[in-house]
């Protein structure tokens, strides 16, 4: 199972904007960002900081100095991933410094790859920026070396990420993220706003907030003015302009509070929540944070707000115990809640993880089976829900034109990477990426759709 598409690699993204033309006698250095989009957030500042000390940024292994790679750990496959990316990283260039979730673990790294020059830990800046000066010192030109006003971007132009706290406080036994990046901790509300003011400012259209728990933002403060303070944030988010794209939701109680803004334009009618699972001893195993007899009642509270909203969530089959009537009740689950976007992985251990001493492990070709049996159904759902925008018109954003015209765009109800698309191969001249223009669906097929101008 790839935990990391081409597109979420900068260093293969042909739309990562990392490269600068270097000078003569520039220290430089490469990044393979690996991971979720809050690792790539972390890549983003690690460069940032890099380029203004007058580093260059290398889109290629042969042009740098040394190459950082940043890392995760979350997943078995996913620490696979890690290590062969080191290792391709030696091979081509020899120079190496690791950071992100598996540098946690640093005698894991060591010991299959002893010729690294230095490993960190998840979200240690000052750590590699001393592994990069001991490697590669820095020389930078004071008048030609200038920081870019939005710093350094491994995503395209138009969208960016906006990570607005770090951390989680929940204990989900399948879960060490808690272990590699801490307890809850949220930035101040004036450092996002100011942030994401900057990135509308140079021609972001879109803003995608992400965190490990997007709801929960803010509630580790001791002394804040209001209980959610996510609230307030996202409205002033919303004020900015461009479009505010909700990910790792919570259902707690409070988001109903959230799904009002959704209905009057000020955040898309968009919510990414990590459901997991809809058995309620599942769930208890998991020791999950939310109980599915109650989820379906918010669905339902959030569609009546907002009819329009776009929920989407992942799911884990095989988890320790999962029976079959625990597993057809997830199905049952699912053909009632009528969720629009739907990822599924198949239960794996990780290395610290308590999930890993839970009795009845599911074995592989049973995981294999239920897997194959719920992406039927969540395709199922998708399909009938996008036939039945057929006819309809949207708002689109163009993520992409090819060399054909065929123009990639994503509505509202997409986020990048992990969404479908919509798709129009005619009368694109004139079009430019970055642009949000509006469509007619004229055709549908199981994740994706196709519209005119």
């Amino acid at each position: 199972m790839s935990q990391n598409p081409p597109s979420l690699r900068p260093d293969l993204a042909p739309t990562a904007r990392i490269s600068d033309t270097p000078r003569a006698g520039q220290p430089t250095i490469g990044m393979v960002s690996l991971g979720c989009p809050k690792a790539l957030v972390d890549s983003e500042r690690i460069l940032t900081r890099l380029r203004a000390e007058g580093y260059g940024i290398s889109p290629d292994y042969s042009g740098a100095d040394a190459v950082i790679v940043n890392t995760c750990g979350f997943l078995d496959s996913a620490k696979a991933e890690s290590l062969d990316a080191i290792g391709e990283a030696l091979t081509e260039n020899g120079r190496v410094i690791v950071t992100g979730c598996l540098g946690a673990e640093p005698e894991y790294i060591t010991g299959a790859h002893p010729r690294v020059l230095a490993v960190t830990g998840p979200h240690q800046y000052e750590q590699v920026l001393d592994a990069v000066h001991a490697a590669v010192p820095p020389a930078p030109d004071p008048f030609i070396d200038l920081l870019p006003a939005t710093g350094v971007s491994l995503t395209p132009r138009h969208y960016s990420y906006l990570k607005i706290s770090e951390g989680c406080n929940h204990k989900c036994k399948f879960c060490i993220i808690p272990d590699m990046r801490g307890l809850l901790t949220s930035r101040p509300a004036k450092a996002v706003l100011r942030e994401a003011e900057k990135l509308v400012e140079n021609g972001v259209r879109e803003l995608l907030v992400i965190s490990q728990d997007t709801s929960a933002y803010g509630t580790d403060w001791k002394d804040r003015d209001e209980k959610f303070p996510i609230l307030s944030l996202a409205r002033d988010l919303g004020s900015l302009g461009a479009w505010v794209r909700m990910h790792y939701v919570y259902p707690y109680p409070h988001v109903r509070d959230l799904v009002p803004l959704m209905a009057d334009g000020l955040v898309l009618p968009y919510l990414d929540i990590p459901f997991q699972h809809a058995h309620p001893d599942t769930l208890k195993r998991m020791a999950r944070p939310a109980a599915a007899a109650r989820t379906l009642d918010e669905i339902a509270a959030w569609r009546d707000v907002c009819p329009d909203i776009t929920l989407r969530s992942t799911f884990i089959v095989g988890y320790p115990g999962e029976t079959e009537d625990e597993f057809q009740t997830l199905l049952d689950w699912l053909d009632e809640a009528q969720l629009d976007r739907v990822g599924c992985f198949q239960y794996e251990n990780v290395d610290g993880a308590r999930s890993n001493a839970l009795p009845d492990h599911v074995p592989d070709e049973v995981k294999q089976d239920r897997w194959d049996r719920f992406m039927q159904k969540a395709q199922a759902i998708s399909e009938a829900k996008l036939a039945a925008k057929v006819g309809t018109r949207m708002d689109v954003i163009i993520d992409d034109i090819d060399a054909d015209g065929i123009a990639t765009c994503r509505t509202k109800s997409d986020a990048p990477e992990i969404d479908g698309n919509l798709f129009i191969d005619e009368g694109t001249e004139g079009l430019s990426v970055g642009e949000i223009v509006s469509v007619e669906v004229d055709e549908a097929g199981e994740y994706d759709l196709w519209g005119r101008i």
